[in-house]
């Protein structure tokens, strides 16, 4: 196998993948530690955890079983796959995952790049923006689970980390692989654990790919899988085996990032919505039945019915006062999952969902062990389509895609 590749969430494995495949990769997404005996037919396999935000240890060793699985395989190269916004704290996850993996392979340098230029995350001089704006500036200061309050990702990097984190400049990157590998050397003889890719632009994550070809792991985002792949061979259609089934959807969204703010606003104006209550997610056990029944109880023609409990800042910051993040978020993750469960025992084949915590209970609600990667609806997000269960979903990380994403995932299924 060509690679393999362990997510810290299921929207950043689907996301990955998504790369992999527009990249001609034949890819599967398994979701969590596969048994040892699956046997999988594909270029690359991208193991799914749920580990961005759980206890340290058990981040480390659900990554280290993801790897002996994948080094079972013989995989030419490891990635550790983590969101474009490094969402973390400064106990992890990110560096101990990272060095825990350093360690099993024997390695004791690698990068760290969680660029993703297309969807508007750049590096520069190590520090990471987000549409122009340092991390600590966008909306990710305020996330609920891991706020970002610092853009320097040396910094972020060495604080839940066991080494020293230097960076290879975007001037460097504008000189092409071999200054990129020159400058690798030289800090890993100074004694960096770490060195931070800086990305403007896609010609510097091509530029990545060329200089990374003999590095045992990476880490990053999607953006430097992207940059690497384009460097190897490929197949035709490798999306075709995960597109989207026929069939009736629902769009379920979990998040409050700004984008998938701005996307519900968008498709509330036009298409059937329910907004979920958080005080019922709590209270009331029969809450779940109520909003499948109203999903179901819509049109079967034209848009899908859109329940969600995505809510801006303040209002999320009020919700939280009151019924505590964890206690709130745990509540509704577990409404959503009863949801999905009850739409696919009625007969519902596609679910697009929004947010990597949401896309994680859906995923594991409805018992899919892994997916076929197919066509991108927008940059990062593929629609995929299920290996042991005919059921198709686009999972969508918080701030990806464009206003119209609901609409475009869609037209794409249609």
């Amino acid at each position: 196998m060509r690679l393999g590749v362990i997510a810290d969430d299921f929207t950043g494995a689907t996301d990955i993948a998504g790369f992999l495949v527009a990249n001609g990769q034949r890819t599967v997404q398994l979701n969590g530690i596969p048994s040892a005996d699956l046997q999988v037919d594909a270029d690359v396999a991208v193991i799914s955890l749920k580990t961005r935000s759980c206890p340290v240890k058990q981040a480390v060793s659900e990554s280290l079983a993801a790897l002996d699985w994948l080094k079972a395989r013989a995989c030419a190269q490891y990635f550790f796959k983590y969101c474009s916004t490094f969402d973390s704290t400064p106990h992890g996850n990110i560096g101990p995952v990272t060095d825990a993996l350093l360690a099993a392979l024997e390695q004791n340098f690698t990068v760290v790049c969680p660029a993703l230029p297309v969807n508007g995350r750049t590096i520069y001089n190590g520090y990471l923006f987000v549409n122009g704006v340092p991390l600590d500036e966008s909306g990710m200061r305020h996330h609920p689970i891991t706020p970002m309050t610092d853009a320097n990702l040396m910094r972020l990097m060495e604080a839940q980390s066991q080494g020293k984190a230097g960076n290879v400049p975007s001037a460097v990157m504008d000189q092409g692989a071999d200054a990129v590998r020159h400058t690798l050397a030289s800090l890993k003889q100074k004694g960096f654990r770490y060195a931070v890719l800086d990305a403007l632009h896609d010609v510097h994550l091509a530029t990545m790919g060329q200089a990374l070809t003999d590095m045992r792991l990476v880490t990053g985002g999607s953006g430097l899988a992207n940059g690497m792949a384009r460097v190897w061979p490929g197949v035709g259609d490798a999306a075709a085996e995960g597109r989207p089934a026929k069939g009736r959807a629902v769009i379920l969204s979990g998040s409050c990032s700004q984008m998938t703010n701005a996307q519900v606003a968008a498709y509330c104006a036009e298409a059937a919505s329910l907004s979920v209550s958080v005080e019922r997610c709590l209270a009331e056990p029969g809450y779940a039945q109520e909003l499948a029944d109203w999903v179901m109880a819509q049109p079967h023609a034209g848009l899908a019915p859109l329940v969600y409990a995505t809510t801006e800042p303040s209002q999320l910051k009020a919700v939280q006062d009151k019924f505590g993040a964890a206690k709130a978020s745990e509540a509704v993750e577990r409404t959503f999952g009863a949801v999905a469960r009850k739409l696919a025992a009625a007969g519902f084949n596609q679910f697009i969902v929004a947010g990597g915590e949401t896309s994680g209970i859906v995923t594991q609600s409805l018992d899919v062990g892994g997916f076929h990667i197919g066509p991108q609806i927008a940059p990062g997000v593929p629609w995929v389509r299920g290996i042991d269960k005919p059921l198709s979903l686009a999972l969508k990380s918080g701030n990806f895609g464009q206003e119209r994403f609901f609409f475009e995932a869609q037209d794409l299924a249609a």
